[in-house]
């Protein structure tokens, strides 16, 4: 039977046929695509971007994976050889699943759908796992995701463990496990609709160096991404102000799939108004640049305060761990004046300052006193700053210890907005403030999907041979998301999305 396009065109070329095609080339995408050929399937990855920028949102990652463990032996499995001082000297504590369950909850508001979330954290670790013999490597997140607290490394905000490499190391290994496994990519293919035979999705239309092609397959798995890459869409969606942000990832993330797919009556679910958005350097380029990006972010804002062009605290910069608060600042950050804001830190805790502050992607200012640094603040009333940093001050208990592997406690009292821990006088010099805007790193509005990663109709019936894993999927994320779920959640349902596809095809 001649396969027909869901898109009106009459010049399609010569159709091939694979058994699954897997539409992106990310985290998710090509955990689909190795999971599909371990079950026999022949497997198609087309990548819209290309070699040298694939991987998606991936690549931009650090690469920080949170899994469910019970054990300090089940880290010891999982990683790269640790030495015998290593492991006398790090704290890695526990994250049992329950733990994890309770935190999607939290920063989801309880939102979070219980059977994806159930899913993704009782396969997190089995995941992780899976990527090592994948080839991934993991190690501890020394130095970025650690303290030393009383001659002991403490791991904080639950996921202690980080890919070898980075996200571009992620990626560099999951596409060698591909070429070895057969596995067809193709760069540059641009997929733009879905192919329907006997009421079910048997193939996509892709342009392959400018010209439309019909492929056919048994069953299709979308791995392409949000709408984060579309101005036009994050306006529409997200609300007013959100074309001004920066985007952190992939440019190529503009929201095919989703349109392809609720073309075809598959169901929206999730926080279609909501995204994972983070403090970011003000001057930063307007998509992410895999060379320079991880300079970008500013993620220590815990230990000083942030504050806006009028001179004021507008955020409780230690409300919790960082994990569990990056991903919404950025949406705070673009609701100031002008949608900038200037993090204020002192020599007590300079330090403590994450590797990217110290990078030349920065836009920085330094002074010896408060009152010189008031004036290099740009955009900002120096006389209410100065005003801001003595209530601040004023306000601070010093009683309480100051610790950064723990909520600590040490907070302000009086203040209008307050900080919840790991307040410290700004009064030591020097004193260096860092400006920044919102990043914007995927959107949570996406697809409904089931337990086995299959697409749901708006009718809530499965569609016939369409999946979807990744940033793609609604309903896991609402408002925030814990830092290094993400990864989990795109291994996890991409193997699912996988394995169902093979079954789909073989069914055919």
């Amino acid at each position: 039977m001649e396969l027909e396009p869901s898109m009106d065109n009459k010049a399609l070329s010569a159709v091939e046929k694979f058994d699954v095609i897997v539409v992106g080339g990310g985290n998710a995408a090509m955990c689909a695509a190795l999971s599909a050929r371990e079950d026999g399937a022949s497997v198609l990855v087309l990548e819209r971007s290309p070699e040298a920028e694939r991987g998606g949102n991936s690549s931009f990652t650090d690469g920080v994976i949170r899994f469910a463990y019970d054990s300090v032996d089940e880290i010891v499995a999982i990683s790269e050889p640790l030495t015998s001082e290593e492991l006398a000297t790090s704290d890695f504590g526990l994250y049992p699943a329950d733990r994890f369950f309770d935190d999607m909850a939290k920063v989801t508001e309880h939102r979070t759908d219980p059977d994806l979330c159930e899913t993704v954290v009782r396969q997190s670790q089995s995941a992780v796992r899976w990527l090592k013999k994948n080839g991934v490597k993991f190690m501890p997140n020394y130095g970025r995701q650690s303290y030393r607290i009383d001659g002991r490394i403490k791991f904080a905000g639950g996921a202690p463990m980080v890919i070898n490499g980075g996200g571009p190391g992620l990626i560099d290994a999951l596409y060698k496990a591909a070429r070895r496994e057969g596995i067809v990519v193709r760069y540059g293919a641009w997929v733009q609709d879905l192919v329907w035979e006997d009421g079910a999705v048997r193939g996509v239309v892709a342009y392959v160096d400018g010209r439309p092609s019909a492929i056919a397959a048994g069953a299709v798995v979308l791995a392409c991404g949000g709408f984060e890459a579309n101005a036009e869409w994050r306006a529409r969606y997200l609300g007013k102000g959100w074309d001004l942000a920066k985007v952190r990832g992939s440019k190529y993330n503009t929201g095919d799939g989703l349109a392809m797919a609720l073309k075809i009556g598959a169901q929206p679910a999730g926080h279609w108004s909501g995204c994972h958005a983070v403090s970011w350097e003000l001057y930063a380029t307007d998509f992410g640049d895999p060379a320079i990006t991880p300079n970008f972010q500013r993620h220590s804002y815990p230990f000083g305060i942030i504050v806006n062009a009028k001179g004021k605290r507008f955020v409780d910069e230690g409300a919790d761990i960082r994990n569990y608060t990056y991903a919404k600042y950025g949406h705070i950050v673009l609701e100031q004046p002008g949608q900038f804001a200037w993090q204020v830190f002192d020599g007590q805790v300079l330090p403590l300052l994450r590797d990217e502050y110290r990078t030349r992607q920065v836009t920085k200012v330094t002074a010896d006193s408060l009152e010189a640094l008031a004036e290099k603040l740009e955009g900002v009333d120096p006389k209410q700053f100065l005003q801001t940093v003595r209530e601040f001050n004023a306000a601070v208990d010093t009683g309480t210890r100051f610790d950064p592997s723990v909520k600590d406690g040490r907070a302000t009292h009086g203040l209008e907005v307050p900080k919840s821990n790991w307040a410290n006088r700004i009064d030591t010099p020097p004193f260096e403030a860092y400006a920044v805007t919102c990043g914007i790193t995927f959107t949570y509005g996406g697809l409904r999907i089931d337990t086995e990663a299959q697409v749901r109709n708006t009718n809530h019936d499965p569609i016939p041979g369409l999946f979807a894993a990744g940033e793609i999927v609604g309903g896991i994320y609402y408002f925030n998301a814990p830092g290094g779920s993400g990864l989990a959640s795109g291994a996890v349902f991409g193997r699912i999305a996988g394995q169902g596809a093979a079954r789909a095809a073989a069914a055919a």
